[in-house]
């Protein structure tokens, strides 16, 4: 088997890299989501709703519906990242935990419409991942990975 440096092999963009790291993360956190001990008071885990009890790593409201809506973000944003739709996975998954973010704020934590459920912790978390996937989504489309030309493949 011979391998090459890859000066012959086409750099991939660098959103597809970024999506691909984003879904990664998005599936690990919702595995995490099942893991006790990761996630704390996981006998007070409830399907949905802000009664559930639970919090992953002590400190994110958790459910069975937030950690599955992690995953689905996940598979995706992995599928999303193998095609040209990496950039609208990073541009649109942006913009709906921005309109997360604002749910957030303008529903009572402690009512049935919080029925992800959310607390102050996710609220913010939900800001900056807003904001790093919209920037992500823009800021790296046209760009190749810097990384994936250095990699060596078998031909």
């Amino acid at each position: 088997m011979t391998t090459t440096t890859g000066a012959t092999r086409a750099a991939k963009p660098l959103v597809t890299t970024a999506a691909t790291v984003v879904a990664a993360v998005f599936l690990l956190v919702g595995i995490a989501g099942f893991i006790p001990g990761i996630t704390t008071r996981y006998d007070d885990l409830a399907f949905a709703g802000h009664h559930s009890g639970a919090l992953l790593l002590g400190v994110f409201a958790v459910s069975v519906l937030h950690n599955a809506v992690h995953l689905l973000f996940g598979i995706v944003g992995l599928a999303a990242a193998r095609t040209a739709a990496a950039r609208l996975y990073l541009l649109v998954g942006g913009m709906v935990y921005l309109a997360l973010w604002l749910y957030g704020l303008v529903v009572d934590l402690d009512s049935a419409a919080n029925f992800v459920p959310f607390n102050t912790a996710d609220n913010s978390l939900h800001l900056v991942l807003g904001i790093g996937m919209v920037a992500l989504g823009l800021l790296t489309t046209g760009r190749p990975d810097p990384d994936a030309s250095r990699k060596p493949h078998a031909i």
